[in-house]
């Protein structure tokens, strides 16, 4: 079954059940929806998909996955997949950027301009390529991860990695921000 030992301590704070997911990989999830293209508004439900895969894997029957902080973000990665596919990015940059500001930071100007042309160019990426950036760089998962949970071989991921890289870095010179 799912990783009961994560699971555990929660005490009374549990009322519903075990959640599948903790404070941080919530945080993940939300993140990398976010940095996918799905607006703010729409984050909760992208968490609630996540949680629900989970499971319904646990219900089937399948082990868990070896790691499931990484798992929630391949399967958080490919609902931006899918919601930009059904929805054709319908909420602004600034939405998005919004929704992972902390508040406790206060950024400078520079900051928040490399921020938005970051998030622009992000936005003219191919799926393929936004998901893979998103994940190696903000999930912080490595090539051999991002392959085994996409099913695709180690150098595709290393070669949409470094086209988004080029292309990104690329925009931001056009836009004079580096």
């Amino acid at each position: 079954m799912l990783r009961r030992k994560a699971w555990r301590g929660r005490g009374a704070d549990a009322t519903a059940g075990d959640d599948p997911l903790d404070e941080a990989q919530e945080r993940r999830v939300r993140a990398v929806l976010a940095l996918g293209g799905v607006p703010q508004a729409d984050l909760p439900d992208g968490v609630q998909q996540v949680r629900l895969r989970l499971l319904e894997r646990a219900a089937s029957g399948r082990e868990a996955p070896r790691d499931v902080s990484a798992w929630a973000a391949v399967v958080a990665s490919n609902l931006a997949m899918d919601w930009h596919r059904s929805r054709r990015r319908q909420e602004r940059v600034g939405e998005r950027l919004a929704s992972l500001r902390q508040p406790a930071h206060d950024s400078g100007e520079d900051t928040s301009l490399l921020s938005l042309a970051v998030a622009r160019g992000l936005d003219e990426l191919p799926d393929a390529q936004r998901q893979v950036l998103v994940l190696r760089f903000y999930a912080d998962l490595p090539v051999r991860s991002i392959a085994d949970e996409l099913g695709i071989p180690e150098g595709t991921v290393k070669s949409r990695l470094h086209t988004a890289v080029r292309a990104l870095r690329v925009r931001l010179h056009e836009d004079e921000v580096v």
